[in-house]
Protein backbone atom coordinates (compact mmCIF):
# COMPACT_ATOMS: atom_id res chain seq x y z
CA UNK A 1 0.00 0.00 0.00
CA UNK A 2 1.52 3.25 -0.96
CA UNK A 3 1.85 6.12 1.11
CA UNK A 4 -0.14 9.61 0.55
CA UNK A 5 1.69 12.73 -0.25
CA UNK A 6 3.00 14.79 2.28
CA UNK A 7 0.46 17.61 1.06
CA UNK A 8 -2.38 15.08 1.38
CA UNK A 9 -1.11 14.53 5.01
CA UNK A 10 -1.04 18.24 5.80
CA UNK A 11 -4.56 18.51 4.56
CA UNK A 12 -5.95 16.09 6.63
CA UNK A 13 -3.69 17.90 9.76
CA UNK A 14 -5.23 20.81 8.91
CA UNK A 15 -8.95 20.15 9.08
CA UNK A 16 -8.50 18.09 12.00
CA UNK A 17 -7.11 20.74 13.86
CA UNK A 18 -10.15 23.01 12.52
CA UNK A 19 -12.40 20.43 13.07
CA UNK A 20 -10.62 20.02 17.03
CA UNK A 21 -10.92 24.01 16.88
CA UNK A 22 -14.47 24.22 16.15
CA UNK A 23 -15.39 21.50 19.16
CA UNK A 24 -13.26 23.64 21.51
CA UNK A 25 -14.97 27.16 21.26
CA UNK A 26 -18.40 25.79 22.21
CA UNK A 27 -16.96 23.70 25.23
CA UNK A 28 -14.73 27.02 25.97
CA UNK A 29 -17.87 29.12 26.25
CA UNK A 30 -19.68 26.76 28.18
CA UNK A 31 -17.09 26.72 30.16
CA UNK A 32 -16.66 30.30 30.55
CA UNK A 33 -20.43 30.58 31.44
CA UNK A 34 -20.05 28.64 33.96
CA UNK A 35 -17.34 30.17 35.61
CA UNK A 36 -18.25 33.22 38.35
CA UNK A 37 -17.44 36.75 36.58
CA UNK A 38 -14.89 37.09 39.06
CA UNK A 39 -13.18 33.46 38.76
CA UNK A 40 -9.44 34.41 38.62
CA UNK A 41 -9.48 31.87 35.63
CA UNK A 42 -11.33 34.78 33.53
CA UNK A 43 -8.92 36.63 34.27
CA UNK A 44 -6.86 37.76 30.67
CA UNK A 45 -3.81 38.77 31.92
CA UNK A 46 -3.23 35.92 34.48
CA UNK A 47 -5.42 33.40 33.73
CA UNK A 48 -4.61 32.05 37.22
CA UNK A 49 -1.47 30.84 35.90
CA UNK A 50 0.26 30.42 39.18
CA UNK A 51 3.95 31.51 37.43
CA UNK A 52 2.58 34.67 36.28
CA UNK A 53 1.26 35.17 39.79
CA UNK A 54 4.67 34.43 41.88
CA UNK A 55 5.95 37.02 39.22
CA UNK A 56 3.37 39.66 40.21
CA UNK A 57 3.30 39.23 43.70
CA UNK A 58 -0.18 37.18 43.63
CA UNK A 59 -0.92 35.21 46.42
CA UNK A 60 -4.12 34.80 45.74
CA UNK A 61 -7.59 36.45 43.74
CA UNK A 62 -10.55 35.07 45.61
CA UNK A 63 -10.95 32.81 48.43
CA UNK A 64 -9.80 34.72 51.56
CA UNK A 65 -10.86 36.49 54.98
CA UNK A 66 -12.02 39.89 54.36
CA UNK A 67 -13.34 42.49 56.60
CA UNK A 68 -15.49 40.59 59.29
CA UNK A 69 -16.69 37.45 56.89
CA UNK A 70 -14.80 36.41 53.68
CA UNK A 71 -15.01 36.98 49.94
CA UNK A 72 -17.67 34.17 49.35
CA UNK A 73 -20.09 35.90 51.99
CA UNK A 74 -19.27 39.57 50.46
CA UNK A 75 -19.79 38.11 46.68
CA UNK A 76 -23.29 37.15 48.70
CA UNK A 77 -23.96 40.77 50.22
CA UNK A 78 -23.26 42.04 47.26
CA UNK A 79 -24.20 40.27 44.35
CA UNK A 80 -24.69 43.21 41.73
CA UNK A 81 -21.43 44.53 42.72
CA UNK A 82 -18.89 42.30 40.34
CA UNK A 83 -16.21 42.06 42.87
CA UNK A 84 -12.74 40.93 41.81
CA UNK A 85 -10.50 40.00 44.48
CA UNK A 86 -6.81 40.47 44.78
CA UNK A 87 -4.43 39.08 47.62
CA UNK A 88 -0.54 40.48 47.46
CA UNK A 89 2.50 40.51 50.05
CA UNK A 90 0.82 43.08 52.06
CA UNK A 91 -2.77 43.65 50.80
CA UNK A 92 -6.23 41.82 50.52
CA UNK A 93 -8.09 44.22 47.84
CA UNK A 94 -12.03 44.41 46.40
CA UNK A 95 -12.27 45.96 43.44
CA UNK A 96 -16.11 46.78 41.80
CA UNK A 97 -14.98 49.58 39.30
CA UNK A 98 -16.16 49.08 35.60
CA UNK A 99 -14.63 50.11 32.41
CA UNK A 100 -12.50 53.38 32.39
CA UNK A 101 -12.04 54.98 29.34
CA UNK A 102 -8.32 56.81 29.60
CA UNK A 103 -8.86 60.89 28.99
CA UNK A 104 -5.97 62.45 27.34
CA UNK A 105 -5.23 64.55 31.31
CA UNK A 106 -4.27 60.92 32.34
CA UNK A 107 -2.62 59.32 29.75
CA UNK A 108 1.10 59.94 30.62
CA UNK A 109 0.30 58.95 34.19
CA UNK A 110 -1.45 55.46 33.39
CA UNK A 111 1.04 54.80 30.20
CA UNK A 112 3.97 54.98 32.82
CA UNK A 113 2.11 52.76 35.34
CA UNK A 114 1.15 50.29 32.27
CA UNK A 115 4.24 50.16 31.11
CA UNK A 116 5.37 48.70 34.28
CA UNK A 117 3.21 46.23 34.94
CA UNK A 118 3.19 45.23 30.72
CA UNK A 119 6.83 44.18 31.85
CA UNK A 120 5.35 41.24 34.74
CA UNK A 121 2.29 40.75 32.89
CA UNK A 122 2.90 40.52 29.41
CA UNK A 123 -1.15 40.71 27.94
CA UNK A 124 -1.24 44.27 29.61
CA UNK A 125 -1.01 46.65 26.35
CA UNK A 126 0.64 49.81 27.75
CA UNK A 127 -0.79 51.85 25.30
CA UNK A 128 -4.60 50.54 26.11
CA UNK A 129 -6.85 53.49 26.17
CA UNK A 130 -10.18 51.87 27.53
CA UNK A 131 -8.96 49.50 31.18
CA UNK A 132 -11.59 46.64 31.94
CA UNK A 133 -11.74 45.61 35.37
CA UNK A 134 -8.96 43.15 35.48
CA UNK A 135 -6.37 45.14 34.84
CA UNK A 136 -7.72 48.17 36.70
CA UNK A 137 -7.58 45.34 39.47
CA UNK A 138 -3.85 44.90 38.85
CA UNK A 139 -3.02 48.42 38.85
CA UNK A 140 -4.20 49.10 42.48
CA UNK A 141 -2.30 45.91 43.41
CA UNK A 142 1.18 47.62 42.39
CA UNK A 143 -0.52 51.15 43.73
CA UNK A 144 -1.27 49.85 46.98
CA UNK A 145 2.24 48.12 47.13
CA UNK A 146 3.72 51.12 46.18
CA UNK A 147 2.01 53.18 48.55
CA UNK A 148 3.42 50.69 51.23
CA UNK A 149 6.69 50.84 49.99
CA UNK A 150 6.27 54.41 50.28
CA UNK A 151 5.60 54.49 54.03
CA UNK A 152 8.67 51.83 54.87
CA UNK A 153 10.71 54.29 53.10
CA UNK A 154 9.45 57.63 55.36
CA UNK A 155 9.77 55.88 58.45
CA UNK A 156 13.18 54.35 57.23
CA UNK A 157 12.48 50.39 58.57
CA UNK A 158 12.85 47.57 56.94
CA UNK A 159 9.71 44.79 56.64
CA UNK A 160 12.26 42.43 57.93
CA UNK A 161 12.21 44.33 61.53
CA UNK A 162 8.59 43.18 62.23
CA UNK A 163 7.63 39.91 64.32
CA UNK A 164 5.88 36.94 62.02
CA UNK A 165 3.04 36.71 64.32
CA UNK A 166 3.30 33.58 65.34
CA UNK A 167 5.33 34.03 69.62
CA UNK A 168 4.54 36.38 72.49
CA UNK A 169 6.31 39.61 72.31
CA UNK A 170 10.10 39.49 74.19
CA UNK A 171 9.32 42.31 76.49
CA UNK A 172 12.92 42.11 76.92
CA UNK A 173 13.71 43.58 73.58
CA UNK A 174 12.57 46.28 71.11
CA UNK A 175 8.86 46.65 70.45
CA UNK A 176 8.08 46.57 66.68
CA UNK A 177 3.97 45.78 67.11
CA UNK A 178 2.41 41.82 66.99
CA UNK A 179 2.69 40.66 63.27
CA UNK A 180 4.48 41.14 59.85
CA UNK A 181 2.62 43.88 58.77
CA UNK A 182 3.98 47.18 59.91
CA UNK A 183 3.01 45.08 63.16
CA UNK A 184 -0.38 44.53 62.69
CA UNK A 185 -1.24 40.47 62.32
CA UNK A 186 -3.57 40.86 59.46
CA UNK A 187 -3.03 42.83 55.72
CA UNK A 188 -4.30 45.39 54.75
CA UNK A 189 -7.58 45.55 53.46
CA UNK A 190 -8.91 47.56 50.59
CA UNK A 191 -12.50 47.34 48.97
CA UNK A 192 -13.62 50.30 46.35
CA UNK A 193 -17.12 49.76 45.21
CA UNK A 194 -19.66 51.44 42.90
CA UNK A 195 -22.64 52.83 44.63
CA UNK A 196 -23.41 54.51 48.18
CA UNK A 197 -25.97 51.75 48.33
CA UNK A 198 -23.59 48.74 48.54
CA UNK A 199 -20.96 50.69 50.48
CA UNK A 200 -23.53 50.91 53.49
CA UNK A 201 -24.79 47.67 52.90
CA UNK A 202 -21.12 46.24 53.30
CA UNK A 203 -20.41 48.33 56.49
CA UNK A 204 -23.57 47.53 57.78
CA UNK A 205 -23.46 43.67 57.32
CA UNK A 206 -19.68 43.46 58.33
CA UNK A 207 -19.28 46.34 61.05
CA UNK A 208 -23.05 47.70 62.13
CA UNK A 209 -22.06 50.80 60.49
CA UNK A 210 -24.45 52.83 58.28
CA UNK A 211 -21.71 55.77 56.88
CA UNK A 212 -21.92 57.02 53.50
CA UNK A 213 -18.48 58.33 53.09
CA UNK A 214 -14.83 56.43 52.76
CA UNK A 215 -14.37 54.79 56.52
CA UNK A 216 -11.10 52.83 57.48
CA UNK A 217 -11.76 50.30 60.27
CA UNK A 218 -9.91 48.12 62.95
CA UNK A 219 -10.83 44.54 62.58
CA UNK A 220 -10.12 43.94 66.21
CA UNK A 221 -10.60 40.39 65.77
CA UNK A 222 -8.08 39.96 62.94
CA UNK A 223 -6.00 42.60 63.71
CA UNK A 224 -6.76 43.96 60.13
CA UNK A 225 -7.27 47.26 59.19
CA UNK A 226 -9.29 48.04 56.26
CA UNK A 227 -10.72 51.24 54.20
CA UNK A 228 -13.74 50.97 52.60
CA UNK A 229 -14.48 53.66 49.47
CA UNK A 230 -17.35 53.84 47.14
CA UNK A 231 -16.47 55.84 43.73
CA UNK A 232 -20.39 58.26 44.37
CA UNK A 233 -18.07 60.67 46.09
CA UNK A 234 -17.00 63.74 44.81
CA UNK A 235 -14.71 63.37 41.73
CA UNK A 236 -13.66 59.81 42.26
CA UNK A 237 -14.89 58.70 39.32
CA UNK A 238 -11.77 59.94 37.94
CA UNK A 239 -8.44 57.47 37.89
CA UNK A 240 -6.28 59.95 39.30
CA UNK A 241 -8.89 61.08 42.26
CA UNK A 242 -9.36 57.86 43.67
CA UNK A 243 -5.92 56.81 43.21
CA UNK A 244 -4.87 59.60 45.56
CA UNK A 245 -8.08 59.05 47.62
CA UNK A 246 -6.77 55.48 48.27
CA UNK A 247 -3.26 57.12 49.31
CA UNK A 248 -4.85 59.33 51.77
CA UNK A 249 -6.45 56.83 53.66
CA UNK A 250 -3.77 54.30 53.88
CA UNK A 251 -1.51 56.70 54.75
CA UNK A 252 -3.77 56.48 57.55
CA UNK A 253 -3.77 52.81 58.17
CA UNK A 254 0.11 52.61 58.21
CA UNK A 255 0.39 54.90 60.67
CA UNK A 256 -1.92 53.42 62.85
CA UNK A 257 -1.18 49.95 62.23
CA UNK A 258 2.99 50.52 62.53
CA UNK A 259 4.24 48.69 65.89
CA UNK A 260 0.26 47.73 65.83
CA UNK A 261 -2.57 49.36 66.57
CA UNK A 262 -2.76 49.26 70.27
CA UNK A 263 -4.30 53.75 70.67
CA UNK A 264 -4.67 56.47 68.39
CA UNK A 265 -2.12 58.17 66.11
CA UNK A 266 -1.75 61.84 67.17
CA UNK A 267 -4.52 63.71 65.08
CA UNK A 268 -2.17 66.34 63.24
CA UNK A 269 0.58 64.12 62.31
CA UNK A 270 -2.56 61.62 60.87
CA UNK A 271 -3.92 63.81 58.79
CA UNK A 272 -0.44 65.27 57.77
CA UNK A 273 0.86 62.13 56.24
CA UNK A 274 -2.56 61.03 54.90
CA UNK A 275 -2.92 64.40 53.20
CA UNK A 276 1.37 64.10 52.56
CA UNK A 277 1.00 60.84 50.44
CA UNK A 278 -2.42 61.84 48.83
CA UNK A 279 -0.46 64.93 47.31
CA UNK A 280 2.22 62.93 45.92
CA UNK A 281 -0.23 61.37 43.77
CA UNK A 282 -1.71 64.54 43.12
CA UNK A 283 -2.49 67.74 43.86
CA UNK A 284 -5.73 68.30 42.23
CA UNK A 285 -7.51 65.88 44.22
CA UNK A 286 -7.72 66.49 47.86
CA UNK A 287 -9.31 64.23 50.79
CA UNK A 288 -11.14 65.95 54.27
CA UNK A 289 -11.68 63.86 57.43
CA UNK A 290 -14.47 65.36 59.49
CA UNK A 291 -16.19 64.61 62.88
CA UNK A 292 -18.51 62.18 63.01
CA UNK A 293 -21.67 63.10 61.91
CA UNK A 294 -20.28 66.95 60.64
CA UNK A 295 -19.23 67.86 57.20
CA UNK A 296 -15.62 69.08 57.20
CA UNK A 297 -14.25 71.97 56.07
CA UNK A 298 -13.09 71.54 52.15
CA UNK A 299 -11.27 73.04 49.40
CA UNK A 300 -10.42 72.91 45.53
CA UNK A 301 -7.99 74.73 45.82
CA UNK A 302 -4.62 73.02 44.87
CA UNK A 303 -1.76 75.19 45.64
CA UNK A 304 -1.22 74.55 49.12
CA UNK A 305 1.78 75.65 49.33
CA UNK A 306 0.55 79.33 49.06
CA UNK A 307 -1.68 78.63 51.53
CA UNK A 308 1.03 78.04 53.61
CA UNK A 309 3.04 80.80 52.94
CA UNK A 310 -0.51 83.47 53.67
CA UNK A 311 -1.20 81.67 57.52
CA UNK A 312 3.03 81.98 57.75
CA UNK A 313 3.00 85.77 56.72
CA UNK A 314 -0.09 86.50 58.54
CA UNK A 315 1.28 84.69 61.82
CA UNK A 316 -2.04 82.71 62.08
CA UNK A 317 -1.10 79.56 61.13
CA UNK A 318 -2.57 76.80 63.61
CA UNK A 319 -0.05 75.91 66.34
CA UNK A 320 1.43 72.71 67.09
CA UNK A 321 1.09 73.25 70.98
CA UNK A 322 -2.61 73.15 70.00
CA UNK A 323 -2.47 70.61 67.59
CA UNK A 324 -0.94 67.76 69.74
CA UNK A 325 -3.80 67.75 72.04
CA UNK A 326 -6.39 67.45 69.33
CA UNK A 327 -8.84 64.76 70.37
CA UNK A 328 -10.42 63.84 67.11
CA UNK A 329 -11.05 65.05 63.19
CA UNK A 330 -14.05 67.37 64.35
CA UNK A 331 -11.16 70.23 65.45
CA UNK A 332 -9.68 70.83 62.11
CA UNK A 333 -10.65 73.47 60.19
CA UNK A 334 -9.30 74.38 56.61
CA UNK A 335 -6.32 76.03 57.90
CA UNK A 336 -5.47 72.96 60.00
CA UNK A 337 -5.33 71.08 56.68
CA UNK A 338 -2.93 73.46 54.92
CA UNK A 339 -0.77 73.42 57.94
CA UNK A 340 -0.51 69.23 58.92
CA UNK A 341 -0.12 68.67 55.45
CA UNK A 342 2.67 71.80 54.67
CA UNK A 343 4.47 70.95 58.50
CA UNK A 344 4.88 66.88 57.53
CA UNK A 345 5.98 67.98 53.74
CA UNK A 346 8.51 70.13 55.99
CA UNK A 347 9.99 67.54 57.96
CA UNK A 348 9.70 65.17 55.18
CA UNK A 349 11.94 67.21 53.02
CA UNK A 350 14.04 69.49 55.44
CA UNK A 351 14.42 66.51 57.96
CA UNK A 352 13.74 63.30 57.00
CA UNK A 353 16.08 61.08 59.85
CA UNK A 354 14.13 62.79 62.64
CA UNK A 355 11.26 62.89 61.44
CA UNK A 356 11.90 58.77 61.03
CA UNK A 357 12.93 58.74 64.53
CA UNK A 358 9.33 60.98 65.70
CA UNK A 359 6.94 58.47 64.09
CA UNK A 360 8.71 55.54 65.62
CA UNK A 361 8.76 57.12 69.18
CA UNK A 362 5.19 58.12 69.05
CA UNK A 363 4.42 54.48 67.60
CA UNK A 364 4.89 51.61 69.86
CA UNK A 365 4.91 52.81 73.51
CA UNK A 366 5.19 50.32 75.86
CA UNK A 367 4.82 51.24 79.57
CA UNK A 368 7.34 49.18 82.53
CA UNK A 369 5.43 45.89 82.30
CA UNK A 370 5.88 45.74 79.01
CA UNK A 371 2.33 46.50 77.55
CA UNK A 372 1.66 49.46 74.45
CA UNK A 373 1.32 52.34 76.50
CA UNK A 374 -0.46 55.70 74.75
CA UNK A 375 -1.36 58.14 77.37
CA UNK A 376 -0.10 61.36 77.55
CA UNK A 377 0.89 61.86 73.91
CA UNK A 378 1.12 65.31 74.39
CA UNK A 379 4.04 64.99 76.75
CA UNK A 380 5.33 62.29 74.55
CA UNK A 381 5.61 64.94 71.47
CA UNK A 382 7.23 67.51 73.61
CA UNK A 383 10.48 65.57 74.53
CA UNK A 384 10.49 64.15 71.40
CA UNK A 385 10.29 67.42 69.37
CA UNK A 386 12.93 68.54 72.31
CA UNK A 387 15.16 65.50 71.80
CA UNK A 388 15.28 64.86 68.19
CA UNK A 389 15.30 68.65 66.80
CA UNK A 390 16.04 70.94 70.04
CA UNK A 391 12.66 72.70 69.49
CA UNK A 392 9.90 73.84 71.58
CA UNK A 393 6.41 73.85 70.36
CA UNK A 394 7.11 76.90 69.75
CA UNK A 395 10.40 77.04 68.16
CA UNK A 396 9.06 74.45 66.02
CA UNK A 397 6.74 76.90 64.92
CA UNK A 398 8.70 79.36 64.12
CA UNK A 399 11.33 76.96 62.26
CA UNK A 400 8.52 75.22 59.89
CA UNK A 401 7.16 79.13 58.76
CA UNK A 402 10.87 80.03 57.92
CA UNK A 403 11.06 77.17 55.54
CA UNK A 404 7.83 77.59 53.98
CA UNK A 405 8.23 81.36 52.93
CA UNK A 406 11.38 79.90 51.66
CA UNK A 407 10.32 77.01 49.87
CA UNK A 408 6.78 77.30 48.47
Amino acid sequence: MTSPPPTAILARLACALLCLASLSVPALAQRNKDLARNDPQLDPYTQANPELWEKAGIVSMGGFAFGDSDTQTIDSQLPTSDIRWIETQHFKIGFALGNYKVPQKEKAKLLAELTALSEILPEVKPKEKNLDPWLRLHLYARRCEALYTRFLELVQVDDSVFPDGTKPWDTTGTYWGEGPYLGEKGKYEVLILPTEAAHVTYLRDNFGLTLKKSQRWNIVSRQAISVTIHEKQGSLKVDTAMHAHVAFNLGHNFLDGFKFYAYDSPIWLREGLGHFMEREISEKYNTFDGGEGSVPEMTKKSDWGAEAIKLARSGKAPRMAAMVRFKNYGELELDHHFTTWSMVDFLVRAHPDEFAQLIKGLKGITNAEGYSDGSDLPGRQRDLFKDLFGWSFAQFDEAWSVWALGNY
